[in-house]
């Protein structure tokens, strides 16, 4: 004989237990709608066309602005489309864009990404996907791939810290200079001839105001005559027609054409040199383009395997 007891208690712990999986299903929905609600992109204060932002200096004349073809405008940050960024300084000027930016309005900071361009009025040209730009301090960083073209050189390399007038930086690793002097159709042949091309690990420091730059780690020179290694380096620049009669003068310091040609190379550290099957061995080592000659310092060795003349004084 069934016990309608047990059945009815039976049935009771069944509807207990669906009452309880239906409250926590009822639950689970309202948390995943109120979640789902919070992750929604946050309404800006105010959207506004055509975003445009300047700052004066003495005698009112502009120091930088910013622009945008359109800005969501929140309590602490500026978003922007189309990013123009201008900087106006003593002795040239400075232009950034990008697809997209941020400006921060508490810190004055702007954060650029995609397309970012950097150009001067002296020619140089950076490009990266993203670039922070400290106005107070002049300063723009990436941790991103760099291109920087100025002159006859071009230098990529992975992360850079400088100027935004790109006088002096830092490219942090992963750095190769391309250096060739021929860019007409005309001096294609010559161009390969003297084409240089140096790597380093990093960092990989350049002063445009100073024509050096000075290259740090596992330093290789390729050039059509020679390969040159060594743990640092000094390279000094020359401007093409610098000092020749009836040149135009440059305005001093700008560098605009840093890289038409290399006065001279300085090699620091473990410094090998290698010229064909000829090798040599120094601390230090100096290469004047002027001469085309290198000087060997600091326990000079040399292992000569034919009678090829290495053109290189030696000296202690």
């Amino acid at each position: 004989m069934i016990d309608k007891k047990k059945v009815y208690s039976l049935q009771f712990t069944v509807y207990s237990v669906l009452f309880f999986l239906t409250l926590y299903a009822i639950r689970y929905t309202l948390y995943a709608v109120c979640y789902a609600q919070d992750q929604k992109p946050q309404e800006s204060d105010q959207q506004i066309m055509d975003f445009s932002l300047a700052s004066f200096g003495e005698k009112g004349k502009k120091t930088w602005d910013l622009s945008g073809k359109s800005a969501d405008i929140f309590q602490d940050v500026v978003k922007l489309k189309d990013v123009i960024g201008n900087l106006y300084g003593k002795e040239e000027d400075v232009k950034l864009t990008a697809d997209k930016g941020d400006f921060d309005k508490t810190q004055g900071k702007i954060h650029l990404q995609e397309n970012v361009i950097i150009t001067t009025s002296t020619g140089a040209k950076l490009t990266t996907d993203s670039l922070d730009w400290d106005r107070k301090n002049k300063l723009v960083t990436t941790q991103d791939a760099v291109n920087i073209e100025r002159g006859n050189m071009v230098t990529t390399a992975s992360g850079v810290r400088g100027e935004p007038d790109l006088k002096k930086i830092n490219l942090q690793k992963d750095v190769t200079v391309n250096i060739n002097p021929g860019t007409e159709e005309k001096d294609k042949e010559q161009s390969v001839k003297e084409k240089i091309v140096i790597t380093c690990d990093g960092p990989l420091q350049i002063d445009y105001e100073k024509d050096i730059a000075t290259f740090n780690n596992n330093v290789k020179v390729d050039t059509q005559d020679a390969l040159i290694d060594s743990d640092i380096m000094d390279v000094y620049f020359g401007k093409a027609g610098k000092d020749s009669p009836g040149s135009k003068k440059e305005a001093p310091g700008l560098g605009a054409d840093m890289g038409s040609k290399i006065d001279k190379i300085v090699a620091r550290g473990n410094v090998k040199i290698t010229r064909g099957e000829n090798v040599s061995y120094s601390d230090e080592a100096t290469y004047s383009a002027l001469d085309k000659k290198i000087t060997l310092l600091g326990r000079p060795k040399l292992i000569i395997y034919s009678g090829e003349d290495m053109n290189a004084p030696l000296g202690n």
